[in-house]
């Protein structure tokens, strides 16, 4: 059993060289200054790619309860998995939809669909 306190362990940085800390801290960094700023900025962000049946739900399930959301789309499974890659790495969740809450990533859809039915999205989105 894992201890879920605890953020899964990452190489440290003083076990990567010089040139690789760049390459990371480089690797496609103007999308991830653009998924911060929204993170940052709006209540609701969704980061998907197009094609993704499970981006398709959350959209759909978003829309359908009215609930305003940006969402930042990133290629399909044909192209951009580079980028998408970047996001992942930034973000240390595996798969797409990325959802962020007030600054918090919750999960993909399958989170967003229970923080729906148990009324925590709405919670989490009024507090200020």
């Amino acid at each position: 059993m894992s201890d879920l306190s605890h953020p899964r362990p990452l190489l440290a940085d003083e076990n990567k060289s010089e040139h690789v800390r760049a390459e990371i801290a480089g690797f496609h960094a103007a999308i991830v200054t653009e998924i911060r700023a929204a993170v940052e900025g709006d209540a609701l962000v969704v980061v998907g790619m197009a094609q993704n049946p499970f981006v398709k739900k959350t959209r759909a399930a978003l829309d359908k309860a009215n609930i305003r959301f940006t969402y930042l789309e990133y290629g399909s499974y044909f192209n951009n998995w580079r980028e998408r890659l970047a996001i992942k790495l930034w973000s240390g969740w595996p798969t797409f939809p990325q959802v962020f809450v007030r600054g918090e990533l919750i999960g993909g859809n399958e989170e967003l669909q229970k923080a729906l039915a148990d009324g925590s999205l709405a919670s989490k989105l009024d507090q200020q």
